[in-house]
Parts: C-alpha cells; structure tokens; sequence
C-alpha cells in the first residue's frame, strides 16, 4: 500500500477521533459507586442528581449509577439518602468521570429516628416519616385522580413501537439479506442509550376524550390512526391489538395495573405500605412548589411488584408529581428482561396535577442475559387538558370509542400538526419501509412458509389451504381418516368468508363434509369487532358425545390418541343458519336455527323398548332454535381470521342459552326447552397468584332420551383441560339439571420461589378443583320410562353412562406450569364415584401454554 493510502486511512480514523471527542466532550456523564462509610457495604435506592434540577437517578442494589446531562451548566453532584449526610462533590463540566462517594451516617435524630454509626437500624412502618408521608398520599388519591371533576376533556396521542435489538450490521451485507438492506440499515441509536433498535412495527393514534361523572360516562373519539401494513398475510390490526393489550395504560392512583398480563400493585396503593419499604431521599423544588423524592423497593424481592421513586407535592393535595417505576428483575416473569414506566404530571391552572405524558419501555428476550431480543415503547401524551366545562349531552351520549375507516387515511399534514411527539427518523421511515416489504415477494413467500408451520394454512391466491394438523388423524370408528380444506381470505373478499372441507375414513368407509358461507352485514371486514353477520352451513362429520376441549379440534392429530375405550361416536348432520350481532358495549346477541341428526357409530346405540317389545333407533333427529346472548364487559382479544382469543380482565363474561326444541318441524321428534348460564371470571388475588373460575348452571325442560340431555364435559386425551374433567370417561355423567364450579389457581410461585434450585428453575405451582352437581328427574329416567333410549352398557351389561347421585363428582389436581417456559404438568385425581368401570383415579396431564 502507497503511503497516500496510509495518509487516507490515517487522516479518516483522525477525523473519527476528533468526532467521537466532540461528542463525548457534550455530555457529562458521571459514573461510580455509593458506600456506607462506616461498613464500607454498597447502598442501594441512594438518589444522585445534579442539584436544584429534576436530573437525578437512584443506585442499584450493588450501589452503582451512571449519571449523564449534555447541560454544561452543572458543576455539582448531590447524593442524599435517609439516615446519612448529604454530600456535595465537585465534577467536571463536559467529561466522562468515575466519582465515588462514601456518605457518612447522620448521627442526629431525625423524626425521632435515633440513627447509630455503624449499626443499620431495622426497617419500620412505626414513626417513619416516609410512611406517613405515602398515607397522606393514600388519602389524597381520590380528589387527585381526573374522575374528582365533574367533567374533564383532553386530546390524546399514543404511539406503540417495536424493535429488534442489537441486529448485526453485518446482516445487511450477507446475501440472503442484501434485499433488505433498506430495512436492516434503518437503525435508531438515539431512543435508548447503548442499543442499537431495529424499528419493525409502529402504530399511532389521535383522539379527543370526554368525562362526564354524573351521570358517568366515557367517550373517546378517535380523530386519526395510523398503522404498519403487512399486507394480507400478516394480521397487522390483530398484532397491534396484542401489543397494546401487553402495555396497558398504568394508572399510579389505581390500586393495581395490568402489564404483561400479570398484576402489579401500586405503590400508593390502599396496601402499599404493608408491601413496599419507603425512603424520603430528596426534596427539590420544581415550579416554585416543594417537592419530596419519595424511593421505594419491595418489602420481598419475590413480589410482583414495582420498584424506583416518586415525587410528591407538598402543597396539601400530596398529589404525584412524577413516577419512575421499573420491574424488580427478581421476579418470576417469562420473556421480559426489563420494563421502565415513566410518568409526568403537569400543573393545571386550578393547581391541581393531571397526567401529561406516560412512557413505558420494556425489553423482550428469551433470556436476560443475552443482549438481542424485542424492544417495545409505549408513549401517550396529554394536553389541551379541560375540567368542569360541560358540554352538550350528545357529546358523552353513544359508544364509548367512535372510529371510522377514515381517520385511518390521514394526510401526512394532518399527522405534522396532530402529533404531539416527533418521531425519530428510523420511526419515521417504518411505514414506508414495511410497506415495501409486504410488497416483496421474497418476503411473501417466506411468511407464507411460517404461517403453515406456525398456524397451520397455506395461502393459494385468495384461498388458505388448512389446517395442517387436521390432514391426518385416526379414531376407532374411522381408522385412518384424511381431510383437506381451507376457506377464504381477506384477497377474495373482506366481507364474505367460505370455508369447507372434506373427509375421507378408510375403515367406515364414509365421506365427511362441512361448508359454510358467512357474509357481513355491516361495512367492516367480517373479522372486525363489534361483528354482525348471518351464517350458512353444512355439515356431516363424526363426533364423541361430551368432548368439547377449549383448545384443539376434535380431528386434531394430537387428539388421536386417548387413553381408555373411545369407540362409542356420533355421525351428525347439521343444517343451520347464524346470526350474531355484537355492540360496542360487548354485548352481543346470536340466533340460530338448526336441524340436527344424530346417528350412532362404532359401539354406540340408541335402543328403547314400544311395547314392551326391544326397539333400536337408526338415528335421532331435532330442529331448534337457540338464543345466545352474552355480556364481556371492557373485553379485549386478538381477533384471528377464525377464531378470537380473549386477553384476561377482572371483569366476568357472562353467557346464557336458551334452545326450543320443536316436534313434528323439519322430522323433529321432540319438544323440549333447554336452558344454561355461564359465567367465567379471573381473578386477580396478589400475593396468591391469579385464579380462573368457571360457574356452569343449567336445565332442561321436557321428556327426551339421553343424547338431548346434558352430556358433561369429559376428557380422556392426555392433555390438561381446564373446563372439562380429565378423569371422566366420555358419555360417563349425564343430566337434565346441573350446576358446577371449577377452579383453576396459579400461585405464580409462592411457594417455589423461597426455593433456591425451583426459583432458579422459575417453576410455578398450579392447583385446580372441579365440581359437578346434577341428576335427572323421572320422566327423563329410561328405566321408569322404557320408550326413552336406555343408558349405553359394555357388550357384558355393564354401564357406561350414569345420573349423579346425590354427592356431586369431584376432581382435583396439583402440577408444576412453566417448564421450560412452556410446559405445565399435572397429577389428577378423582375423589369419588370410584366403582365405575374402566375409570382412571389418577392420572398425569400435560398442556404447552405460553405465559408471562
């Protein structure tokens, strides 16, 4: 090489130099450790700051911090922690620096609080001024929160935003990735210090909100909204539903907040100081008004509880003037190595202080060690903040979200004047950039290869070959059964969706078909919230009395294998046709009418006795009507192209049924009533983890045989269930009166986390109970009433189906969830009706879940 070369290389690394230097130079960034002087031990929660200003943070649990302002203003560092001196050190304006500071303990009383040198005093509720101070604010929550008002209006702006984290720059120049080099180059750097963010996903919203208390109402209504495009083959608006349910909107003055689908408890809650420990380490004046820096940390590492500062008002309202949460990393939570809540709070013109702008960022990982993973940011601000200025009764009259397909195509001048927060410039390039990758179609097929191993279909054009599990799967009644079929996509209508397939089983030699055409009776797509369409279908297929699963298809080739004798089947013909209507209340109403034919298959039959003489029945048939109507109060789900999956809330999902059975209408042979209530709760129960329950009642009215009786829920594959009974054989309980309650409990590791080698394996226990009351009433008893089908026998008289007697059927178990992140198992028990045939008392069930 030439010595101009050299020169060249030499003269471009100087220039970097001198680049990185000025830099460097802008910033003061000071970093060191805080230590007892006496002990010599690390002080945790030690708040460090530049004084006279809100720049500050607290140390670690190893009494480290790093402390960084580009403002060359500062010349002074303040460390402050309850029980110790404060110390006032000289830094260096404009330069990297190690200081580290050994604060020196108050010998003085303090509150009287005698602080001894040497000897740390055990942590106290008894006369601790920090704990006074947070029962004013407990005191104060309600007359700070906006609903004190009579009536409160803003305009919001919320973004959400995803990103890989530390991609290789390296990636860009490989060659499978040279194409999406576009992508792959966008890098934000600025966002978080030290991580290099790799946008992916963005979505923003503009909207007005409106309050009114009395009477109460909410309305919100939503003036633009702007999302990433993945075209037809990704659900971009399911997604973004997902990712908003994951960064739920924190609220300091709510006893507790959902983040990652778990409760976290707040530290001026009702119990905070029963939970917390709390720390007055600063008091700073910020407008004029004094303020205290309020610390805190979990009273047991091992709760799911928030640790960090608050900042509270002393101007008699004890309001909070601004949080700094973040997630105790000692807790035993799945996939989240990180999570930081920063809320602000601005002086309203009456004094009192209004959220203005709340910032959640979360790393996500498979483990938090490694450096790479999903970065996520959840920013939403507030202004134009309006109290007591009432407005005309239509304006809080209606749904409580109003949108419209078109504040989704705002110009880009709407969105320049609308936005409250300035995007980054990577942010700023994702729409566009994602927009061309759903249009690649290197991506498009390699999506289209994830989706049918992640979800089981392979899109044709406007058609969605699947499910995949499905195309092969046996039972005793069809030995080996083949399938295949699929349905529409958004490509061939937005508004009409049909789906089919068809079935071949090679040992009953028979054809098995479904078909249905569902059409949307409203402007939006047929998979969109509040739903209204009408449903036409077909179907002739095999079915096991009792199995309905929560999870799988019945035809699902897992579901191939059970345990016991399952040969005893149904081949049933359904003509019928749907409608629902759902409103934005999540109250939703659906009728239907149906003609239904049932025929015995494999070892199954339907046998009566007319005149004293033995009778078999080829088939059974019935045409009904049914009313469903059902209340999910504040629901939200991730809503698929077939199917939704409800997202947990404290409030219940209450469901009721009513079918009429007609006689002598399209061959139905029975007039009967049918009537059942559902009601499904979670509950969140602290310390104690969090609890399904499910609470089934039902009736049913007029003389028929046993297959138009309640069939109760059984379950003899090996996998967990937990709305049916994993112990029961199918077609083993049935009733025309019944009530159960089932309880699943997850104690998140109450007790496994005070278990050093469990803790580390971040195992949780899990307990469930189930039970079930019932019977039948003579007129539905065979053996009174011989015309009725009897009761199914084995070939050597023994019975297969029962009523419950007067004791209910229970069942319980104890297991182990979060195996390996994804796995929980379970022993079984059964506790009684034990002198059944063929019935399992223990037994040992598996289920993959993926949880926080």
């Amino acid at each position: 090489m030439c010595y101009k070369g050299y020169f060249k290389y030499l003269l471009v690394a100087l220039l970097l130099f001198t680049a990185v230097t000025a830099v460097n130079a802008q910033n003061t960034i000071v970093t060191g450790f805080v230590t007892d002087a006496a002990t010599k031990q690390p002080l945790s929660y030690v708040t460090v700051s530049f004084p006279g200003t809100t720049t500050g943070i607290n140390t670690d649990s190893k009494g480290r911090y790093t402390l960084s302002t580009s403002n060359r203003s500062y010349t002074k560092l303040q460390v402050s922690f309850v029980g110790y001196k404060t110390s006032i050190i000289d830094i260096t304006p404009g330069k990297e620096q190690t200081v580290n500071v050994k604060l020196q303990p108050d010998n003085t009383e303090l509150d009287a609080v005698l602080i001894r040198r040497g000897k740390k005093k055990k942590y106290s509720n008894k006369d601790n001024p920090a704990v006074e101070l947070i029962r004013k604010v407990i005191a104060n929550k309600e007359k700070n929160r906006p609903e004190a008002y009579n009536y409160v209006e803003y305009k919001g702006y919320e973004r959400l935003n995803f990103s890989f984290i530390n991609v290789s720059e390296n990636f860009s120049d490989k060659k499978f990735f040279r194409r999406y080099k576009f992508l792959l180059d966008n890098r934000d750097t600025t966002t978080v210090p030290g991580k290099n963010l790799l946008p992916v996903y963005l979505n923003e919203k503009v909207y007005q909100y409106y309050y009114s208390k009395n009477p109460e109402r909410k309305k919100t209504t939503v003036l633009g909204e702007k999302g990433v495009n993945f075209g037809s083959f990704l659900d971009s608006e399911g997604i973004g539903v997902y990712f908003k349910h994951l960064y739920q909107n924190v609220d300091i003055y709510a006893n507790s907040t959902v983040l990652v689908t778990n409760e976290f408890l707040s530290p001026i809650s009702d119990a905070a100081p029963s939970s917390y420990k709390f720390f007055i380490t600063d008091t700073i004046v910020v407008d004029n008004n004094k303020v205290v820096e309020l610390s805190f940390t979990p009273r047991n590492t091992n709760d799911q509880l928030f640790e960090g500062s608050i900042y509270i008002t002393l101007d008699g309202n004890y309001a909070v003037q601004k949080a700094d949460l973040t997630i105790n990393r000692k807790i035993n939570l799945n996939w989240v190595k990180s999570m930081h809540i920063m809320l602000d709070f601005a002086r309203n013109t009456d004094g009192r202080y209004y959220l203005s702008r709340s910032n959640t960022m979360a790393d996500f990982g498979m483990s938090k060690n490694k450096k790479g993973g999903l970065f996520g940011q959840r920013l939403a601000t507030f202004n134009n903040y309006v109290t007591n200025v009432p407005r005309p009764d239509t304006t809080y009259q209606g749904t409580q979200e109003i949108t419209s397909d078109a504040v989704k195509h705002r110009s880009d001048d709407f969105w320049a004047q609308q936005r409250q927060d300035t995007l980054t410039g990577p942010q700023s390039k994702v729409y566009a950039n994602i927009d061309s990758l759903g249009r690649m179609k290197s991506f498009r097929r390699t999506v289209d290869i994830a989706s049918l191993f992640l979800f089981g279909y392979k899109q044709i054009g406007p058609f969605d070959l699947g499910p995949a599990n499905a195309f092969y799967s046996f039972n005793p009644v069809e030995g080996f059964r083949l399938r295949v079929g699929g349905r529409t996509n958004v490509e061939f209508s937005k508004r009409v969706l049909l789906e089919g397939y068809t079935a071949y089983g090679f040992k009953d030699q028979r054809w098995k078909y479904f078909l249905s055409g569902t059409f949307s009776l409203n402007n939006s797509s047929i998979f969109r919230f509040p739903q209204h369409y009408i449903k036409v279908g077909v179907q002739r297929d095999t079915r096991i009395p009792g199995q309905e699963l929560l999870f799988l298809r019945e035809d699902n080739f897992l579901l191939s294998f059970k345990r016991g004798n399952n040969d005893k089947y149904l081949y049933n013909d359904n003509y019928r046709i749907d409608y629902l209507k759902e409103f934005s209340n999540h109250f939703s109403i659906g009728v239907g009418l149906r003609k239904w034919t049932q025929e015995p298959a494999g070892s199954l039959y339907f046998d009566n006795s007319i005149n004293g003489l033995a009778n078999r029945v080829h088939d059974l048939t019935t045409s009904e009507a049914t009313l469903t109507l059902r209340y999910a109060p504040h629901e939200e789900f991730y809503q698929g192209k077939v199917y939704r999956k409800s997202f947990i809330n404290k409030y219940p999902i209450i469901t009721l049924n009513y079918t009429k059975g007609f006689k002598n209408v399209f061959r139905g042979e029975y007039d009967y009533n049918d009537i059942s209530l559902n009601i499904y709760k979670h509950v969140f129960m602290k310390k104690l983890g969090e609890a399904d329950i499910w609470i089934d009642g039902g009736n049913t009215f007029g003389q028929v045989p046993y297959p138009l009786l309640t069939i109760h829920r059984a379950n003899q594959t090996f996998a967990y269930d937990p709305i049916s009974y994993n112990l029961m054989n199918f077609l083993e309980f049935v009733s025309d009166h019944y009530a159960s309650i089932n309880v699943d409990q997850h104690f998140k590791g109450l007790l496994f986390n005070r278990i050093p080698l469990l803790k580390k394996l971040k195992w949780r226990e899990v307990a469930s109970v189930k039970s079930l009351w019932g019977g039948i009433r003579d007129e539905n008893n065979p053996d009174l009433h011989p015309s009725l089908y009897e009761f199914p026998k084995e070939s050597n008289g023994a019975p297969i189906t029962y009523a419950l007697g007067s004791k209910p059927y229970v069942e319980g178990s104890v297991g182990i969830e979060n195996i390996f992140k994804v796995l929980r198992v379970d022993l079984v028990r059964r506790f009684n009706y034990l002198d059944h045939a063929n019935i399992a008392d223990w037994g040992i069930r598996t289920r993959i879940q993926f949880i926080f």
